[in-house]
C-alpha cells in the first residue's frame, strides 16, 4: 500500500487529472439515460426559475409597458425608498410577519404531533380512516376552502354563530372583524394541510429501529418517554430541514387565500405584501410594475436572509443544515 501511494504521488498532476476525467466520462457514458432524464428538470429550472431573474431589474428602473427593459430609465433605489416611506409599509410588513410566524409557531408542530399519534395507533380500520379523512382537505382547492370557511362563519346562517346563539351568546361577525382574520387564516390552513404534511414525518418514523423501543422498554421507559427519546430524536434531522425551508417562506403569505378572505372591514390586518403588490402593480388604475417588482424583490431578499440565519442556527444547535 505504501508503495502504491508513493507511485501515485510521483505521477504528474496532469496525468492524474486526465485519468480522473476519463473515469468520469466513462460513468456518464454508462448512465447516459439518467443524465438525459436530468435535462428535463434542469431545463425547467433554467427557463422558469433563473431566466425570470433577468426581469427583476425593472425594480431598479422606471419600466413602462411597450418599451424594453434595457431602454427603461434607471432610477436605482427610488422604488424601494418609495415603499419604505409609504404609510402602508409598516402595516403590510407587520401583517405579513404576524400571520407567517403565527402559522409557523402553531401550524408547524401540529403535523408532527399528529404523525406521532398515528404512528402509535395499531394498524386497523380506525387508523386508515383517520389518515384518509386528514389527507382529504389537501386536495380541495383554495377557492372551495375559503367558501367553506365563509359559510361556516356566516353571521346569520353559519353553524358557528348558530351554536353561539344556542348557548345564549350573541353572534360574532368573524369575517368582518380584523382581530379574527389571522386566526381564521391559520387554523383553516392547519385543517387543510395537517394530514398531508404529516406524511413526511410518518415516513421518517417508519425508519425508527424497533430495537431502540425494545431497549427503552427494558429500561422501564413509558410510552411518552419512548416518543420523546426515540421517535422525536430519530425525526429531528427531517424536522429541522423542514423548519429551515419554512423559515424561507415566512414572508410569502399565500396570496389566493388572503385575497379571497379579505374585505373592507378586515383590511387593516389582512393586507399583506402579496396582496399589496397585486393592488399597486396590476389592479391599480395606473399600474406601477417597477414599484411592485421592488416590493417583491424586497420580500424575496428578506426570505433569503431568514433561511440563511435559520440554517446557521440549526447547524449550531442540532448540527443539521441544508448546506
Amino acid at each position: 500500500m505504501a508503495t502504491l501511494d508513493a507511485v501515485r504521488r510521483s505521477q504528474p498532476t496532469a496525468i492524474i487529472r486526465k485519468r480522473s476525467l476519463k473515469n468520469n466520462w466513462g460513468k456518464i457514458k454508462r448512465g447516459w439515460q439518467l443524465y438525459l432524464m436530468l435535462l428535463i428538470p434542469l431545463a425547467w429550472l433554467l427557463i422558469f426559475q433563473y431566466w425570470p431573474m433577468y426581469g427583476a431589474q425593472i425594480a431598479f428602473r422606471n419600466y413602462m409597458p411597450g418599451t424594453s427593459i434595457l431602454d427603461s430609465p434607471w432610477v436605482g433605489l427610488d422604488n424601494f425608498i418609495q415603499f419604505f416611506n409609504s404609510y402602508m409599509f409598516a402595516r403590510v410588513l407587520r401583517n405579513t410577519l404576524w400571520i407567517s410566524f403565527y402559522s409557523l409557531l402553531v401550524g408547524f408542530p401540529i403535523p408532527i404531533l399528529f404523525a406521532l399519534v398515528i404512528n402509535q395507533l395499531s394498524g386497523g380500520w380506525f387508523k386508515r380512516t383517520l389518515q384518509m379523512v386528514s389527507y382529504a382537505p389537501n386536495f380541495i382547492s383554495t377557492v372551495v376552502v375559503v367558501g367553506i370557511v365563509i359559510q361556516f362563519l356566516d353571521l346569520r346562517r353559519g353553524p358557528i354563530n348558530l351554536l353561539l346563539q344556542a348557548l345564549g351568546t350573541s353572534p360574532t361577525n368573524f369575517m368582518g372583524s380584523p382581530d379574527w382574520f389571522s386566526s381564521i387564516y391559520v387554523w383553516s390552513g392547519i385543517w387543510q394541510y395537517m394530514g398531508f404534511n404529516a406524511i413526511i414525518y410518518l415516513a421518517a418514523l417508519s425508519t425508527v429501529d424497533p430495537t431502540l423501543h425494545e431497549a427503552a422498554v427494558m429500561d422501564g421507559a413509558n410510552r411518552l418517554q419512548r416518543i420523546w427519546h426515540v421517535d422525536l430524536q430519530t425525526i429531528l434531522p427531517t424536522t429541522m430541514t423542514l423548519l429551515i425551508l419554512n423559515m424561507g417562506q415566512v414572508m410569502n403569505v399565500g396570496f389566493e387565500k388572503t385575497f379571497l378572505l379579505q374585505n373592507t372591514l378586515n383590511q387593516t390586518t389582512s393586507e399583506v405584501i402579496s396582496t399589496y403588490v397585486y393592488k399597486v402593480s396590476l389592479a391599480a388604475g395606473i399600474a406601477s410594475y417597477s414599484y411592485g417588482a421592488a416590493i417583491g424583490l424586497f420580500n424575496s431578499v428578506i426570505g433569503l436572509i431568514l433561511i440563511v440565519i435559520a440554517n446557521q442556527v440549526s447547524k449550531k444547535v442540532t448540527e443539521t443544515g441544508l448546506w
